[in-house]
């Protein structure tokens, strides 16, 4: 028997007092307020009343430390898996208010259907669809929690819609510590639920891809 639903859970809050694109450098970690936030999002997946059987996480610091209350709950060790990492950006490590003032900058922002300032949309899905399918039959029952980034989520969430793929960043729905469930009926992907369990009216969301 695969896999019953595949959990896509956001990190939570970044410590990012300069409040910079972190994309895939080292070094930002969670905010205390990140770590309740991910303590939210796995007593929300508890409060499902379903068994987890695999947890896996991306390798940045964010994902692996927001999957800790998964593992302490659940009794499963994390798994790193490098397909559900957050996507490269030319912009990483720049605050990007003042880096688009720049008109060396500015070519860039030329294709934003691919888009031209990092990983093509098309290989973060292609990646992620991977992950899940590989995480869907290699897991013999019960529900798989994936500890990810918002551009993967959200991009997934688009591709199992059917919709268009290209989006602008600031219309994406995937909070912090958010949890988007999927379910695979044959050889089809559907979203059967989202959910915010942890409070974001005071979180500092600035640094996603």
């Amino acid at each position: 028997m695969p896999a019953e639903l595949i959990h896509l859970v956001r990190h939570g809050e970044v410590h990012n007092p300069d409040r910079v694109l972190y994309e895939r450098l080292p070094g930002f970690r969670l905010s205390e307020d990140g770590r309740r936030m991910a303590r939210a999002a796995a007593e929300h997946v508890r409060g499902l009343e379903r068994p987890v059987s695999a947890l896996l996480c991306s390798p940045l610091q964010r994902t692996q430390e927001s999957s800790e209350p998964f593992a302490e709950i659940f009794g499963v060790e994390p798994r790193l898996e490098e397909r559900v990492i957050e996507p490269t950006n030319v912009f990483a490590g720049l605050r990007m208010s003042r880096a688009l003032r720049k008109p060396w900058k500015w070519h860039h922002l030329r294709r934003p259907s691919v888009p031209s300032w990092g990983e093509p949309y098309t290989h973060v899905v292609d990646r992620m669809r991977s992950a899940l399918d590989e995480a869907w039959h290699s897991t013999p029952g019960g529900d798989v929690v994936i500890v990810s980034h918002q551009a993967p989520i959200w991009l997934t969430h688009l591709s199992v819609a059917g919709l268009p793929l290209p989006h602008d960043p600031r219309t994406r729905r995937c909070a912090l510590s958010s949890v988007t469930s999927f379910e695979r009926v044959g050889d089809v992907w559907r979203e059967v639920s989202y959910a915010e369990p942890a409070a974001v009216d005071d979180a500092v969301d600035v640094g996603a891809v």
